[in-house]
C-alpha cells in the first residue's frame, strides 16, 4: 500500500560512526535492521527507500538532534555526502569548526554518540498488521543523536586514526553477543 504523509517522520538508530580528522563517516540509516516504533509497530527499511531523494539532488542537512540551528553539514554545499549501499544510507561529512561541530567531534573521538538519525517524509510504505517497511521516502535531514536512538540492535562506533583497534574489538565482540541473542 502507498500512502503520502504530509508531517516529516524522525528515526535514529546506533551505528557505526567514525571520526577521521575533521570528517565524520558511518550510516544515517540501515537496511532491513527491525526497529520498534514508540510500542507501536516494527519498522524496516527497504534497500532503495532513498534513492529517489539522492536521485533529486535536493539540499539535505546534516543537523545535531534535529535541531535546525545546529547544522553541521549540507549537500548543497558539498560538505555533506550521502550515498546508498548494500547495508545503507552511507554519509560522509565535513565536520565544522563551530562549537556545535567541535562538541559532535569530541564526543565521537571518546564514543560518547548515541547514534544517527533521519527525517523523512514516505511516500511509499507496505503495512502488514503491526509490521511497516519504508519503501520510498523523502529525506529531509540525517541527524546526529547525542543521547538514544530509536533504532536499537547495532553498534555506534566512534573512532580516531590512533584510536581504532580498541573500538573495533569492542564491536566486533557486541556484534556477536547480538548474533547470539536473536
Amino acid at each position: 500500500m502507498s500512502t503520502a504523509r504530509t508531517s516529516p517522520e524522525r528515526r535514529a538508530l546506533a551505528v557505526e560512526i567514525r571520526a577521521k580528522g575533521r570528517r565524520l563517516e558511518g550510516y544515517a540509516a540501515t537496511f532491513n535492521n527491525p526497529a520498534h516504533i514508540g510500542g507501536r509497530f516494527v519498522e524496516t527499511i527497504a534497500p532503495g527507500a532513498f534513492a529517489a531523494s539522492l536521485r533529486a539532488k535536493g539540499d539535505i542537512l546534516a543537523l545535531v538532534d534535529h535541531d535546525p540551528g545546529r547544522v553541521l553539514a549540507r549537500t548543497r554545499s558539498g560538505s555533506l555526502r550521502l550515498a546508498e549501499d548494500a547495508h545503507g544510507l552511507a554519509f560522509d561529512l565535513d565536520v565544522p569548526d563551530t562549537s556545535a561541530g567541535r562538541d559532535v567531534l569530541a564526543l565521537a573521538e571518546r564514543g560518547d554518540l548515541g547514534g544517527m538519525s533521519f527525517g523523512f517524509t514516505a511516500f511509499d510504505e507496505h503495512r502488514d498488521g503491526d509490521r511497516r517497511e519504508l519503501r520510498g521516502v523523502e529525506l529531509h535531514e540525517i541527524s546526529v543523536v547525542l543521547a538514544w536512538p530509536a533504532y536499537d540492535g547495532t553498534v555506534i562506533q566512534a573512532r580516531s586514526l590512533e584510536t581504532a583497534a580498541p573500538f573495533r574489538r569492542y564491536a566486533e565482540r557486541a556484534l556477536k553477543l547480538l548474533e547470539l541473542s536473536r
